[in-house]
């Protein structure tokens, strides 16, 4: 029989009046002592069922535990001890939270195991779950998305599989070596147009027409013919392969290398009008536009550099401190340049001459600028430019750090989802690996041994089967969130 402790009390008088179950649990070291009355406020748990049956014999009891001592009454339990001290709050406070540091997909197991309900969980808690199984999804996106890239779908056709391969190929460069090459030779070609803009504006290398009117240098408009072409091919190869073409057009990144393009072959067939169309101020005026539209191809960038990325991503979750910022702004502006141009109309040589006008000072002494081509010229005026300054500062300041804050957590986040997703397809292919060794095993086994030829094969199965699952793909709620927070 199992040793139990118990407790005795006596009423008033004296007499014994009742008894307690007390049972002494193990957990991972940590012993602890716990009471039946206090266990049975939750009879569905682990510990409720196991204080109400341990009069029972070993055999019946041994479910409810890993091992018990007669000689010291104690049942033995191989889980986290941390996690055990959180699971005992619930028979004294009626809820569970979790300690920080205890991995929210682990606790939930360990709440699985002693048989606590998560609604029991706080809600304080329960939004870090939520954090992690989000978390836990993307990593099984992106897992999935590296097997697509490295297996591809085995029942398409030839045509979707060769659309697929142009896909990776110019559009994935983490997919392949040439992936790889393409995407560093479009890096390259965009800083080289880039800088082609740019020293093309420079007068000393401009060349003239037969009119004298200044034009590009034949050299650089050479370059930039050559760019235009590659961006273009890039473009067309990219629209092709597509799984998705009008996502893929209304996509930003890929207006803006559309943007990038169309300047270029818009001034050429301008250019090859007839003379009386070129002549027209509005047309001269439009070539002009679209050769400042090709400034958006540096955006280009963006597509190659995962920190233009998570910078973009940062801004677009700050957009509440951003709005907060221009709202503060907005507000100081108005005001000090309603109060500079009330304070400067005293002095006669007042640069003040409106309030629309002063609205340029303010903006350039909010935010510190000051170029000095408009200022006060009375004591007041110098008074108010003061306190717009130091008011400037405070807005600006103020939402800088979430604002860093959130770029911060997307980059970290953006770093521990690669991280997580590099080692889980590792740990797929040590188990593949694994797996075939044990399947030529067991068919080394099964050609020696034939009377027991079928139970050799039937476990070497079991044994592959069991090794090459995998968990984020097919059960993320069991088994892979361990994996995960270990492998983090």
């Amino acid at each position: 029989m199992w040793g139990i402790s118990r407790a005795r009390f006596a009423n008033c008088s004296g007499s014994e009046a009742s008894e307690e179950t007390e049972i002494v649990v193990n957990v991972g070291g940590v012993k602890q002592v716990l009471y039946g009355d206090v266990l049975n406020r939750y009879p569905e748990t682990r510990l409720a069922e196991l204080a109400n049956h341990v009069t029972e014999n070993s055999g019946e009891l041994s479910a409810l535990c890993d091992d018990y001592d007669a000689e010291r009454g104690e049942f033995y339990f191989d889980r986290d001890p941390d996690s055990f001290k959180c699971i005992t709050e619930l028979y004294y406070y009626g809820e569970v939270h979790m300690k920080r540091g205890i991995c929210p997909m682990c606790f939930m197991k360990e709440m699985e195991f002693w048989r606590i309900d998560p609604d029991f969980l706080d809600e304080c808690c329960k939004s870090s779950l939520n954090e992690m199984e989000t978390e836990l999804a993307e990593i099984a996106e992106k897992v999935r998305t590296i097997l697509d890239d490295m297996e591809g779908d085995p029942s398409a056709s030839a045509s979707q599989r060769c659309q697929a391969m142009l896909w990776k190929l110019v559009e994935k460069p983490e997919s392949s070596l040439p992936a790889r090459v393409i995407a560093i030779v479009s890096f390259l070609l965009i800083l080289l147009s880039s800088v082609v803009l740019c020293v093309g504006t420079i007068p000393e290398l401009l060349s003239e027409d037969e009119e004298g009117n200044p034009m590009e240098h034949p050299t650089l408009e050479t370059i930039e013919t050559v760019c235009i072409g590659w961006f273009t091919v890039e473009y067309v190869l990219r629209l092709i392969s597509s799984p998705n073409k009008l996502h893929f057009m209304l996509s930003f990144m890929n207006i803006v290398d559309f943007l990038a393009i169309m300047p270029f072959y818009l001034v050429l067939i301008l250019t090859h009008l007839n003379t009386a169309v070129m002549e027209l101020a509005n047309v001269q005026q439009a070539i002009q536009a679209l050769r400042i539209m090709r400034i958006a191809r540096i955006f280009k960038l963006a597509r190659h550099s995962s920190g233009l990325q998570t910078l973009t991503y940062a801004l677009k979750n700050s957009f509440k401190e951003l709005g907060l910022l221009l709202m503060y702004m907005g507000v100081g502006i108005f005001l000090f340049s309603a109060l500079g141009y009330t304070m400067e109309q005293s002095h006669p040589d007042t640069m003040f001459t409106s309030i629309p006008q002063s609205f340029w000072w303010a903006i350039i002494t909010m935010t510190t600028v000051g170029y000095g081509d408009i200022y006060p010229k009375t004591t007041l005026g110098r008074c108010n430019a003061a306190v717009s300054f130091l008011c400037g500062v405070i807005a600006i300041a103020l939402p800088i750090h979430p604002i860093i804050n959130n770029f911060v957590i997307f980059y970290s986040k953006q770093r521990m989802l690669e991280t997580a997703a590099k080692h889980e397809i590792e740990l797929m292919a040590l188990r593949s690996s694994e797996a075939q060794d044990k399947g030529h095993e067991g068919r080394l086994r099964t050609r020696r041994s034939v009377a027991g030829a079928g139970s050799v094969w039937d476990s070497t199965m079991r044994a592959s089967q069991s090794d090459t699952y995998i968990p984020l793909l097919g059960d993320s709620a069991q088994q892979t969130p361990t994996q995960t927070c270990k492998n983090n």
